[in-house]
């Protein structure tokens, strides 16, 4: 076990303030040590992809250790880390880069080689404001931030020429991704090379891929914009259909009320006039039955006393089959009618009426007597109707009223 404790620090005994990540396997875990350092470490028994930064209890520990708006630095214990999802990359590349990082120094230890790579890369893109180390061990880590104390900040250990130009080289390159890649900067200004420089591919691909990627963020930026545009062109283009349906809804409910009116006063008016026509047939009814009972008791002669009494009751049982024939009409015959004279409009009141008789099973005789015509004038007008309406020669204005009244219903 490696000896933890430096320089009179006991940093792992400091207090600590802890995040599971369950679906990571992981507990993150955060100490404030001497008010000006922070240890960041996970928990596990395992290699882990650590998957978000845990801003909040980072904001909590400095707050609750009194360490708000200080310049901390920052120990980054990577042991068991072997991996980190893009959403970190991304969160952890933004607070590194920002010039307002609360860091004066970052320190990565205990980093594995398959993770390496990453980590440089973020030591690439961290502002020279921060001082950036990448060492082995946290005994090495805490010699470090004596180093950062006294006044030495500088990154790089002495190498010689060439490895210093390989270095310098590689960290160019590692920035120009992480920028690309986690900060999503397509402008950069790339520092490529001469063609005769070896690693001159390399950074030539990196800027054809930036220009690749601006160009394609370029042109789904417009294909965004067309489909905007092209959203809200259907959209106004539905609201003026919408706003013209509701405006036709508003002017066939207003042509419906105005028909249920019409209609409405047009059977006031019939039953008024079937009122007055009742009334009258049942007066003249009653008059025509004091008039056979006043014949019965004349001391006439019996031959004409019986034709006088015949006659008088067959004008009788015509007046009662006259005011059968105008009984109340129904809410069906009315809409029987309604819908009658919306189909055939060249047929006049005295058809109509004829056309409900027939529906309801009148005989022509019957009808002939209800209108006042005789039983060959009645099929003689019946006649007429069937051309009116449009009938073949087979057909019959029974059968065709029937079938309208049932496709009514």
């Amino acid at each position: 076990m490696k000896n933890k404790q430096s320089h009179g620090l006991d940093i792992y005994q400091a207090k600590a303030w802890r995040n599971e990540h369950t679906n990571a396997g992981f507990t993150k875990v955060i100490r404030i040590a001497e008010k000006e350092i922070v240890l960041v470490s996970v928990e596990t028994q395992q290699n882990v992809t650590i998957d978000f930064i845990d801003a909040d209890l980072l904001n909590t520990a400095l707050l609750e250790s009194g360490c708000i708006g200080k310049k901390m630095i920052l120990l980054w214990d990577l042991e068991h880390v072997v991996n980190m999802t893009y959403r970190y990359k991304k969160d952890a590349a933004n607070l590194i880069y920002n010039s307002d990082s609360s860091f004066k120094a970052i320190i990565f230890f205990n980093v594995r080689p398959e993770f390496m790579t990453t980590v440089e890369t973020f030591a690439a893109i961290v502002q020279k404001s921060t001082s950036i180390r990448i060492v082995d061990t946290f005994q090495e880590a805490m010699s470090a931030i004596d180093e950062i104390r006294s006044g030495n900040i500088d990154n790089e250990a002495d190498n010689d020429e060439t490895d210093e130009l390989f270095e310098q080289r590689k960290k160019e390159f590692l920035a120009v991704t992480g920028r690309l890649s986690w900060l999503n900067m397509l402008n950069q200004n790339i520092n490529v090379p001469s063609p005769e420089d070896p690693v001159y591919p390399y950074f030539k691909a990196i800027e054809n891929l930036q220009s690749d990627l601006s160009e394609n963020l370029h042109r789904e930026q417009l294909e965004m914009e067309q489909i905007k545009n092209d959203c809200e062109r259907i959209l106004t283009e539905k609201t003026i259909q919408l706003n013209a349906q509701q405006e036709l809804y508003k002017q066939l409910k207003r042509q419906l009320e105005k028909e249920k009116n019409t209609l409405a006063a047009r059977i006031a008016s019939q039953e008024m006039e079937l009122t007055r026509v009742s009334t009258a047939i049942a007066e003249k009814a009653s008059t025509l039955q004091e008039m056979r009972d006043l014949i019965s008791g004349l001391d006439i002669d019996a031959e004409h006393k019986e034709e006088m009494i015949r006659t008088c009751e067959s004008m009788i049982e015509t007046e009662m089959i006259e005011k059968k024939l105008n009984i109340e009409l129904t809410t069906t015959d009315s809409e029987f009618l309604l819908k009658l004279q919306k189909k055939h409009p060249n047929l006049n009141q005295r058809e109509l009426r004829i056309c409900l008789l027939v529906k309801l099973n009148y005989d022509t005789k019957e009808i002939a007597r209800s209108i006042g015509i005789s039983t060959r004038g009645m099929e003689s007008i019946r006649y007429r109707m069937h051309k009116k309406i449009g009938l073949t020669r087979h057909q019959s204005i029974k059968g065709y009223l029937t079938e309208l009244a049932v496709a009514q219903a």
